[in-house]
Parts: C-alpha cells; sequence; structure tokens
C-alpha cells in the first residue's frame, strides 16, 4: 500500500514539474515575443566621451530605429572596460541590459588573473559592429621618418627608446610589444591615462614614439605636428591614406586590429539574441550609421553572427596569452 502511495506521490511529483517547466517556457516564449517593450541599456567601460562611449551612441540610435524603443548609454569606467563588463556579465538576462566591448575585452582575459566575469563564458555574443587599425607615430622633429628607420634606430640604441600608449593591457600597449618582438627590437613601455595624455607627451617631447588611435591622431599627422609611420594593419587606413601599412613598413606578419562589439548576459533567450543581431545587421547598412561609425574609429563597419564574435574573442585571448607569456609582461 505504502509504495502504491509513493509511486503515485512521485507521478504526480514528476507532472507538476512538467507542468512548471512548459509555464516557464510558455513565459519566456511571451517575453520574447513581447520585446522590446521598454528602455534598452547599452553599458560600456570607459570614460564618456571617449571612442566607446561614441560608438555606443551611434548604435543606440541604429538599434533604436531598429526596435521601436529608446535606446540609453550608461558608462562605467574602470579596470580597462572590466568593471563595465562585470556588470553586464551579473545583468538580468532578459535583452535590456547589453554591453558594448573592444578588443581590449579579449586581453583581459590574457592579462588578468582574478576578472570577476568570464570574458567568453558570462556572455552571450551580439555581433561585432566595426574595426579599426592604430597608428604608430612619432614628432616630426624625430629623426627616424620612416617605420624601417625606427627599428635600425631602435636596434643601433636597444632599449633607450621608449613608446607611449593609453595603458598597460590596453590594445595599444600590446601592439607596441608585438611591434618589438616581430622588429626584433627593445622599447620601453611607458603607460598614459589615455589618448589625450599619451599625443600630449608625444608632443612635449616625453615619449618619442606612441602607438596611438588614429581617428585622434589624424589632425596632428595632417598638420605635420606629428608623422604616421605606419598603422597597425595589413592595409592601409582610409583616415591616414598617406600612412603606409605595416606590411607596406616592411612588418610582413605584424596585423594588429582593434575592434568593438555588442554582447549581452550569459543565459539571454535565442530569440531575443536573434532579434538583436538582426538590428545590428539592419543598422550597420544604414548609410548614416555605417559613415557614422566608420567616422568615429576611422576603421570600416562590419558585422558578424554571434559564433562569429564569440569565436573572436576567444581565438583573440588565446593570440594575446601567448603574446604577454613571451614579453614577460606581468599579469595583474
Amino acid at each position: 500500500m505504502l509504495g502504491v502511495r509513493l509511486r503515485s506521490l512521485g507521478s504526480r511529483l514528476i507532472w507538476l514539474a512538467a507542468l512548471a517547466a512548459a509555464a516557464w517556457v510558455g513565459a519566456s516564449a511571451a517575453s520574447a515575443q513581447s520585446y522590446p517593450n521598454r528602455v534598452i541599456r547599452i553599458i560600456h567601460g570607459f570614460a564618456p566621451g571617449g571612442a566607446a562611449d561614441t560608438l555606443s551612441r551611434i548604435m543606440s540610435e541604429g538599434l533604436s530605429k531598429q526596435l521601436g524603443q529608446n535606446v540609453i548609454v550608461e558608462a562605467k569606467p574602470g579596470a580597462g572596460g572590466n568593471i563595465g563588463s562585470e556588470a553586464v556579465a551579473k545583468a538580468e538576462p532578459d535583452g535590456y541590459t547589453l554591453g558594448l566591448v573592444t578588443g581590449g575585452h579579449a586581453i583581459s582575459g590574457a592579462l588578468y588573473n582574478d576578472l570577476r566575469f568570464q570574458p567568453v563564458d558570462s556572455f552571450q555574443m551580439i555581433s561585432t559592429i566595426v574595426y579599426y587599425a592604430l597608428v604608430v607615430a612619432v614628432r616630426s622633429d624625430f629623426s627616424a621618418r620612416t617605420l624601417g628607420e625606427l627599428i635600425a634606430t631602435a636596434k643601433a640604441n636597444p632599449g633607450t627608446l621608449s613608446f607611449g600608449s593609453v595603458g598597460f593591457g590596453s590594445t595599444h600597449h600590446l601592439a607596441g610589444e608585438l611591434l618589438k618582438k616581430s622588429a626584433g627590437i627593445d622599447m620601453v613601455h611607458v603607460p598614459y591615462r589615455g589618448d589625450s595624455q599619451a599625443i600630449g607627451a608625444l608632443l612635449s617631447g616625453d615619449v618619442p614614439v606612441i602607438v596611438g588611435t588614429t581617428v585622434l591622431l589624424a589632425p596632428q599627422i595632417e598638420s605635420g605636428t606629428v608623422r604616421g609611420l605606419a598603422v597597425t594593419s595589413s592595409t592601409r587606413s582610409a583616415l591616414l591614406p598617406n600612412v603606409p601599412s605595416a606590411a607596406e613598413a616592411g612588418l610582413k606578419d605584424f596585423d594588429v586590429r582593434t575592434w568593438a562589439g555588442l554582447l549581452a548576459p550569459k543565459g539571454t533567450p535565442p530569440e531575443i539574441v536573434a532579434q538583436l543581431n538582426r538590428a545590428v545587421q539592419a543598422s550597420l547598412a544604414d548609410p548614416a550609421i555605417k559613415s557614422k561609425l566608420e567616422a568615429a574609429v576611422g576603421g570600416e563597419a562590419r558585422g558578424s553572427t554571434p559564433a562569429e564574435m564569440h569565436d573572436l574573442v576567444a581565438s583573440e585571448i588565446v593570440k594575446w596569452r601567448a603574446l604577454i607569456e613571451a614579453a614577460n609582461i606581468p599579469k595583474i
């Protein structure tokens, strides 16, 4: 008799569990069908007014148009963008909190020992939005007029030249480290707090070389106060058509392009991720949005599938980890 009652109770529990699961699936599907019905946030981890902030605001314009809802931008700067990424990772996975990350997101996965999120596994990737190169630059009165001459000077004076970047662990910093490795030279890295400080240090003569952002250095290069020696990609930048590519300057295997993309917290429903991806692709197909994105960073607006962005982040973590270990850069 007791066995019959236990079997009956077990069957009822299974039935109730199945009913609850069906209700959850139904609620989730209904939520996805009604999405979006309120304001969406894009969080980024950098200072207001910078490249990430500008890209976020341009994308908020495009997504708002495509989704029919207001999309606002929230900056949570600090720790190389990681404070913003952590906020996204811990947000409700309902499609109403998105994150804009840059190539530094993958570098964090290679450089930091104590991140409170996983750069790949804590997120659902949505799409890349833009790719862009950096530029190796010197002041106009510096002796080296080409990248080859800079390399020759560095080889003749190992450890005496320095190069500035926007900060330790930035894409700019690691591009400089990769330049050192590829060219077989030794230069000392000097980190600054952002592009403006790094450019100021170059102009004042505190450092002879910087690896900088093309869109911010373009005015100085065009005016003749700064000389661009090479962009850090295998092809020229449309923003700096007179500056040779790294390949043209003699570094055949040197290609560093950073990127920006959108992601959501892990667990965001697949239907919502697909809807967001479609909205990103439609935004990038809008000539006005596309031109604004490309002008903001001097790069190429280009989307991806969620899987392609996932693979990009994962592969870049592997690439930068190998460089960090080879260059003996201390992990944080």
